[in-house]
C-alpha cells in the first residue's frame, strides 16, 4: 500500500500534467485562426491554381511529439475584380473572366465587351510592354546580362530557375520573359536598360501615354506588383501595337526554348497551351497571374478569316481563361458574318 505522502505526490503530478496539457491545447487553438487567415505563399502550386492551401501544425505534449496534424484550410486571396463585384456581370457566352473584350483588328469593330472599362491589376501582361520597349530600343541582343540579387522577387516570393549569378544574353532573357513569363528575366531587362530601372519604368508609362492608354500605369517591369494596372481597351491597344514588332510576335508565340546555364540545359515552355493547339492561329499572346489580378490572357489570333484581338482579365480558375478563348473562337466560327450589333455588351 502507498503511504499518504506518496498519494499526495501522485495527485500533484497528475494535476500538473493536466495543466500542462490544457496549456498546450490553448496555445494550439490560439494559433489556428492566424493560420486560417494567412494567404498561401505566392508562387506555390496552390496559389497559382487559385485554390485553398493547407498548413499542418503538430502538437507537443510534455516534450513528446504526437502524430496528430492540425489542418487549417487557408482560402485564396480574392482578386480586385471579385472585390468589386465584377463577376456578377452576365454575358452571352457565359465567360468566366470578369472582364473581356474582343475586337476585329482591321476594322476595330467590337465583337464582345464585358466590363471593358474596369481598371484592374494586369500581372504579367505587363511583360508585353517590357518586351516591346526592349525590342524597339535595338539594344545588342547578344550582350550578356547577369542575374543579380536585385532581380529576386521580394514582392510575391515567386521562384525562378535563373539563379543569382546566371548569365544569359539579352535576347535569351527577352525570349524567356515573353514566352514563359520569367520574372527575373524581365526585371533584369529593365534594370540593365540605359539609365537604369527608374528610367525604364518611366519609358513604359510614356509609351502607354503615347499609345493613348489612358487607364494604364506601370511601377515595375514584371507585373508582380498589383499597382501595374490597365483596362481591356488599353490592353487591346497595346496588343495591336506590339503585333507590329516581329520579335515580340516570334518570342511570345514560341512553343518552347532551351537555354544553356553552366553545365545544365534548362527547358522552358510557353505559359499558353493554345500556341501548340493546331486549331489556333495565334500571332501574339501573353498570359498573366497574381492573386490580385486573377488569371489573365491577351491574344491576337486569326479566327474564321478575321484577325481578332482578345483580352480576358480576372478569370477565376487556372484553365478558365483558355476556356473563355475557346468559347469566343467557336462562337465566331459559328457566326463569322454577324455584325457586332447583335452582341450584347455588358459594362459594369
Amino acid at each position: 500500500m502507498y503511504s499518504e505522502a506518496t498519494h499526495a505526490m501522485m495527485r500533484r503530478l497528475t494535476t500538473g500534467r493536466l495543466i500542462q496539457i490544457l496549456a498546450v491545447a490553448t496555445v494550439v487553438a490560439g494559433l489556428l485562426p492566424a493560420a486560417a487567415e494567412a494567404a498561401p505563399r505566392k508562387g506555390t502550386v496552390a496559389a497559382k491554381q487559385g485554390v485553398a492551401s493547407k498548413r499542418v501544425s503538430r502538437t507537443f505534449v510534455a516534450g513528446k511529439r504526437h502524430a496528430r496534424p492540425v489542418v487549417a484550410v487557408v482560402p485564396s486571396k480574392p482578386s480586385f475584380g471579385m472585390l468589386a463585384g465584377l463577376h456578377a456581370s452576365n454575358d452571352p457566352l457565359d465567360l468566366k473572366s470578369s472582364v473581356a473584350l474582343v475586337i476585329d483588328q482591321d476594322t476595330r469593330e467590337v465583337l464582345l465587351s464585358k466590363n471593358d472599362s474596369a481598371v484592374l491589376p494586369i500581372a504579367s501582361l505587363t511583360k508585353l510592354m517590357t518586351g516591346t520597349l526592349i525590342s524597339e530600343a535595338r539594344l545588342p541582343m547578344d550582350e550578356q546580362i547577369t542575374i543579380t540579387q536585385d532581380d529576386v522577387d521580394t514582392e510575391k516570393g515567386s521562384r525562378s530557375r535563373l539563379k543569382v549569378g546566371t548569365t544569359l544574353s539579352r535576347g535569351e532573357l527577352l525570349h524567356l520573359a515573353l514566352m514563359s513569363s520569367e520574372n527575373r528575366a524581365a526585371h533584369a531587362l529593365g534594370r540593365t536598360y540605359p539609365g537604369g530601372l527608374a528610367t525604364f519604368v518611366s519609358l513604359m508609362n510614356a509609351k502607354a501615354k503615347a499609345l493613348g492608354m489612358k487607364d494604364t500605369r506601370y511601377v515595375e517591369p514584371t507585373g508582380l506588383s498589383s499597382q501595374n494596372q490597365s483596362s481591356a481597351h488599353d490592353l487591346a491597344t497595346l496588343v495591336a501595337a506590339a503585333y507590329h514588332d516581329p520579335v515580340v510576335r516570334e518570342y511570345s508565340t514560341s512553343p518552347g526554348h532551351q537555354v544553356a546555364v553552366g553545365n545544365r540545359t534548362l527547358t522552358y515552355n510557353n505559359t499558353n497551351r493554345l500556341v501548340k493547339n493546331p486549331d489556333w492561329d495565334i500571332g501574339l499572346q501573353k498570359t498573366g497571374y497574381i492573386s490580385e489580378a486573377g488569371q489573365c490572357l491577351v491574344m491576337q489570333a486569326k479566327v474564321a478569316g478575321r484577325k481578332l484581338i482578345m483580352v480576358f482579365l480576372d478569370s477565376a480558375g487556372k484553365l478558365s481563361r483558355i476556356g473563355d478563348a475557346e468559347r469566343v473562337r467557336k462562337w465566331v466560327e459559328a457566326h463569322p458574318a454577324l455584325p457586332s450589333t447583335v452582341i450584347r455588351q455588358v459594362n459594369g
